[in-house]
């Protein structure tokens, strides 16, 4: 465990030992802080992440700094880290210090260059998100928010929102989630099983409708109706 500790020199083999360490105590890093700081780089997330970032990148490009004092630190800011979104959950107030309230950037199809201002972004960049909710008419927008996490919310006007069978007053029949039965070319068993059907019934619906077989078939899914849905690999 030389490798660990600061060296004058580290063979090839001592820098792998380190990168592949420093991996897999980053991946644990990861999974205790949780989905919500790899997701969205709020305020402490970002912090968070950049501090970590550059502690375990030294000792992986210097051989002179051992790895205890990395692996330590870190240690000490995930707890930090933990404990700082245990504040956020039981007291408002640091909740508001560290998740602002959202920004109002658009109201009733008017921008607001207040809400811009304090946002700190430009017209450029409020118009392109608009677009990238569907709504490059500034007028057809009721509420736009500027969210701590970075993104923005788009509310349309109801008279501009797309009808729904709802609004038509017709009835639709429920959701339900096609089960993959092929990725790949490989059959998933449980899930034929499930939809109450065999290898034999699969090869024969391939067959007959793409004359293929299962190794040729990218990805396949059944519903409850057991329509089966095929994509071949292209040629």
């Amino acid at each position: 465990m030389d490798f660990f500790h600061a060296q004058e020199t580290l063979s090839s083999a001592e820098w792998i030992l380190r990168a592949i360490i420093a991996f897999f105590f980053m991946v644990m890093v990861a999974k205790a802080l949780g989905q919500r700081a790899i997701s969205q780089l709020r305020l402490l997330d970002f912090v968070i992440a950049l501090v970590i970032g550059n502690i375990i990148a030294h000792p992986l490009s210097d051989e002179h700094l051992g790895m205890k004092g990395s692996l330590l630190t870190t240690s000490v800011l995930v707890i930090l880290y933990l404990c700082g979104i245990y504040s956020i959950l039981k007291w408002p107030a640091v909740r508001r210090l560290v998740t602002p309230s959202p920004v109002t950037l658009v109201k009733n199809g008017q921008i607001l260059h207040q809400g811009l201002k304090k946002a700190r972004i430009s017209i450029d960049i409020l118009l392109e998100e608009l677009r990238e909710n569907k709504a490059p008419d500034v007028k057809k927008v009721a509420l736009a928010l500027w969210e701590a996490d970075g993104k923005v919310s788009v509310f349309l006007d109801p008279q501009y929102e797309p009808l729904t069978p709802l609004h038509m007053q017709l009835k639709t029949e429920h959701f339900e989630l096609p089960q993959t039965v092929i990725k790949e070319g490989k059959l998933n068993e449980h899930i034929l099983q499930q939809a109450a059907k065999d290898v034999q019934w699969l090869e024969l619906q391939l067959q007959q409708q793409y004359k293929t077989g299962i190794k040729h078939v990218l990805l396949a899914t059944i519903d409850s109706q057991h329509k089966l849905t095929v994509f071949l690999y292209q040629k």
